[in-house]
């Protein structure tokens, strides 16, 4: 059995909630059902209750809606990385698990950026007329992208802090007119 926060964390839903609140994100549950459109509001309902419930999640604001108490929700990132001694304790199939979960949620983000183009794509096709609506992930900045790099344990340790540096001066960075919000995932293997 992994641990409770390896359990409550890499679930598929609650790892969605917890992308789409990142970079400072403030919603309510309405608004996140709004974004999440194929995770039933039930099921969306629970899995914010459960990260809610583990302080994963904290509310910073509420609200009455027609009597009801209207929640919004920020992440707390220091809550959402697994401690080593924790991942120490997972066994292999829990690790292979926790990493599906993962890419599985990256394959979602990527599909769901495709998905934004298609309509107005079909759409344009259909009337031959041309469309600025479709990905173009040059224009967006997407890429992937696979690099292998030889460095000793010391060398190494520098890369990872060095990209903790680089990340860690922009996530203070506020929504403003000119910035989109950009999801960075890394991943990195022994080879």
């Amino acid at each position: 059995m992994a641990s409770p926060s390896a359990t409550l964390l890499l679930h598929p839903v609650r790892l969605r909630v917890l992308q789409a609140l990142l970079g400072g994100r403030r919603m309510t549950t309405n608004e996140l059902q709004a974004e999440l459109t194929d995770v039933p509001a039930a099921t969306l309902y629970r899995h914010v209750a459960a990260l809610a419930d583990a302080e994963v999640l904290t509310v910073v604001d509420e609200q009455r809606v027609r009597g009801a108490v209207e929640r919004t929700y920020a992440v707390r990132l220091e809550a959402t990385e697994i401690p080593p001694e924790e991942l120490a304790t997972m066994s292999v199939e829990e690790h292979r698990q926790a990493f599906l979960a993962f890419v599985a949620g990256l394959l979602g983000d990527f599909d769901r950026y495709l998905d934004r183009g298609s309509r107005p794509a079909r759409r344009a096709a259909r009337s031959n007329a041309r469309t600025t609506g479709g990905v173009d992930l040059a224009r967006d900045g997407v890429g992937y992208r696979q690099a292998a790099l030889w460095l000793d344990d010391a060398e190494y340790a520098e890369l990872v802090e060095e990209l903790r540096r680089v990340v860690q001066a922009r996530s203070d960075h506020e929504p403003r007119d000119g910035r989109r919000r950009r999801l960075v995932a890394t991943v990195l293997l022994p080879g």
